[in-house]
């Protein structure tokens, strides 16, 4: 069997170490120059020679710098005769760019796709993408894993016994039924309508949700516009108190502090597929490990084993 080489870029380092921690082996250094044109060069500091070389790089701000960083994570290990390369992302950024809605734009999320298998990927695995229709836009195997358990034993430890799960547009809906089946709890779901990048509107809450203890799941919370429209009409139905959960906590633009001032909200809880600096970790924030899921599917990828919670969640 061809030997492990696990290499993390810059992007989120310490969940590169912690995947590494849990597989009982060691992150290869990746060393990340600039020259004066400033044009970027990446080296692999450890033997790629015929080895299942795996590089860790979520796709976070700046996405376009760690994006390059990536591709030429990939290319240095075909040029090193890597055995074979696997690309772990735990977040996906581009996959938001799912589709043309508009007339001349662009879908990031195939384009990204082809560029890393362009660059040498041999398969990719990947957490909680935006939509499901992405996982199609590669033409080279993709292990899919959700959170949905990690997020679930969490909220087990909270008394359950009047609580509804909540979705933020249809869209979702199927992930938080998953995840309100787990918690043996009902299921909500909003209907929601974007104007442009930032701008949403939800127009009704489709579910009983008056008096309950609700818990908000989502894929991702950038901005937090979603949720604080949301909120507001959850606030008007009377809910008892909210809690928010998410995989990808970026929390961008003071979003962590606002979503916490919010009084009905008793926590936000995300995982660390994206760095979470100190800045973002407010009093109400609670941050949960995905690296034990990685390191196994890591694990199981490279023994060649039946993968366990790889692709879409089971209807129950």
């Amino acid at each position: 069997m061809r030997q492990l080489a696990v290499f993390s870029g810059s992007a989120h380092p310490e969940l590169g170490a912690e995947i590494c921690t849990h597989l009982g082996v060691p992150l290869y250094p990746t060393r990340v120059s600039r020259f004066a044109n400033d044009c970027l060069e990446v080296q692999l500091q450890a033997n790629c020679r015929e080895r299942d070389v795996f590089l860790i790089q979520p796709l976070v701000p700046p996405v376009q710098e760690h994006l390059v960083e990536l591709l030429f994570m990939v290319n240095a290990a075909r040029g090193a005769s890597a055995g074979r390369i696997s690309v772990v992302l735990p977040h996906y950024a581009y996959a938001r760019s799912d589709k043309k809605d508009a007339p001349r734009i662009s879908i990031g999320g195939r384009l990204v796709a082809d560029l890393l298998t362009a660059a040498g990927a041999d398969r990719v695995l990947t957490m909680t993408l935006h939509s499901p229709q992405v996982y199609g836009f590669f033409g080279i195997p993709v292990d899919h894993l959700h959170a949905l358990r990690e997020l679930a034993a969490h909220f087990q430890a909270h008394d359950l016994s009047n609580t509804v799960v909540v979705s933020p547009d249809l869209g979702y809906v199927k992930e938080a039924a998953v995840f309100a089946r787990q918690l043996g709890t009902p299921v909500a779901a909003g209907a929601k309508q974007r104007f442009g990048g930032d701008r949403v509107e939800i127009s009704t809450i489709i579910g009983e949700v008056q008096g309950r203890d609700v818990i908000v799941v989502d894929d991702e919370i950038v901005k937090g516009s979603t949720v604080v429209e949301l909120m507001g009409h959850l606030r008007e139905l009377g809910v008892r108190s909210i809690r928010l959960a998410c995989t990808h906590g970026l929390l961008v633009d003071g979003a962590a502090q606002r979503l916490s001032e919010q009084e009905e909200v008793r926590e936000i809880v995300c995982t660390n597929t994206v760095p979470i600096p100190t800045e973002k970790r407010v009093p109400k924030l609670t941050v949960l490990s995905v690296a034990p899921a990685l390191a196994e599917a890591i694990r199981r990828i490279h023994n060649g084993e039946r993968a366990l919670r790889l692709n879409h969640p089971p209807p129950g």
